[in-house]
């Protein structure tokens, strides 16, 4: 598939760890969702003018990055990331870190590029486990970051 080809597939997708510790990957997410941007706005109600009201952005803001997989292992580095900042009460400060998203083509090239800066977890939640299913145990990873941007 050319990169120009369109709509691309979206279950080929790796997430790339980045920080003062080194970089990492994970292909082993179930889903990557929840990130978008959006331009907050305010309406200003004209003094002189009755009824005129323009309506004026703010700010931008971002919804949180939520990643889902099996439950890892307690040597994976993400789950050593999130213990460092969930589990230890705030002793030592937060370690952000860049996160890449890449959709990626049938050769493993990434065709479509996100990258969260200054990324930290916020939230980590386990699924319920049901003794009458078969299926995976999920972890929900949630982050907050400062900006995302789009490269490719």
């Amino acid at each position: 598939m050319k990169q120009e080809e369109y709509p691309l597939p979206s279950f080929n997708f790796k997430v790339i760890f980045s920080g003062p510790a080194g970089t990492w990957e994970d292909t082993s997410f179930k889903e990557v969702s929840e990130f978008g941007s959006k331009v907050e706005t305010e309406k200003i109600i004209e003094g002189g003018d009755a009824g005129q009201a323009y309506t004026v952005p703010k700010s931008v803001a971002y919804k949180n990055l939520i990643l889902k997989r099996g439950i890892a292992g307690i040597s994976s580095q993400l789950v050593k990331w999130c213990k460092s900042v969930l589990e230890e009460g705030f002793n030592k400060p937060i370690v952000p870190m860049q996160i890449s998203v890449q959709l990626l083509n049938e050769s493993q090239e990434p065709v479509r590029v996100w990258v969260f800066e200054n990324a930290y977890p916020v939230s980590w939640d386990v699924e319920g486990f049901n003794s009458m299913e078969n299926k995976v145990a999920i972890e929900k990873i949630e982050f907050c970051y400062h900006f995302f941007k789009r490269e490719k």
